[in-house]
């Protein structure tokens, strides 16, 4: 994804997720080092989100954690997010039916972001989570994204970009991605066959709320998503179907 990134944001961010991968209070010196900051840089930052109320301090040992206050804050945008939550159970009735992993993407500039990812039942699965940030060439949800586009819009983003092999199955050429896409699009569905993760495959669609275009993805191993190709089809369609007939307010 291209953009200006801002450091101090990213140290905010960096300082969190320090705290996600450890599970357990951080001294000052720890969490510089987990989280690759300087020590001073580190130590204004907390001092401010202590000041906010989103760490707070242990004395025995001298370390730090986070309060449930990010975890409110969060919760209570996510609440009000406008398709999100509205479209959680009928995405969670579509894992139910498939046992497969469901992911719900949107178009980010060159990217598809994970916007809500609900996991498989079985213990083998893919696993992915909302943030992530996959090519729209490779992945599944990318696919069906460039398939909502008009073939001369296709062709145009193509013609600018050089497609890298993600795994050794993904499609670099770029008559054979519009071939497969606009092939894909006239059955009604899109397919991927380990071309983002190896031994993955992936059926999406694409759909069209409030004029905004997302698509969902049923994901899972090889050896089980190959002869239910047809089937997660069919469940897909009828969910997106359901899905942009909803009346999403924003």
């Amino acid at each position: 994804m291209s953009g200006v990134t801002v450091t101090a944001i990213e140290r905010v961010i960096d300082i969190f997720e320090a705290f996600q991968a450890s599970q357990h209070p951080l001294s000052l010196t720890e969490l510089a080092e987990v989280a690759n900051i300087p020590k001073s840089s580190c130590h204004a930052i907390v001092t401010t989100l202590t000041a906010r109320g989103y760490l707070y301090s242990l004395t025995r040992p001298r370390s730090l954690y986070p309060t449930k206050r990010m975890y409110d804050v969060a919760h209570d945008i996510l609440e009000h997010d406008p398709f999100i939550e509205r479209a959680a159970s009928l995405l969670e009735r579509l894992r139910d039916a498939s046992r497969e992993t469901v992911i719900l993407g949107k178009r980010q500039g060159d990217s598809v972001i994970y916007l809500l990812v609900i996991e498989g039942q079985h213990p083998i699965r893919y696993s992915a989570k909302p943030g992530e940030f996959k090519p729209l060439y490779s992945s599944a949800t990318g696919k069906a994204l460039l398939g909502s586009l008009k073939e001369p819009e296709l062709r145009n983003w193509l013609e600018k970009r050089q497609l890298s092999a993600v795994t050794s199955s993904t499609i670099t050429d770029h008559e054979s991605l519009v071939d497969d896409i606009l092939q894909s699009r006239r059955v009604g569905y899109f397919l991927t066959r380990g071309e983002n993760v190896s031994d993955v495959w992936a059926v999406s669609a694409f759909l069209t709320v409030n004029r905004e275009t997302l698509a969902v993805a049923i994901a899972g191993p090889r050896h089980r998503m190959e002869g239910n190709v047809a089937e997660c089809a069919q469940l897909l369609v009828a969910t997106c179907s359901a899905l942009s007939r909803q009346q999403i307010s924003t």
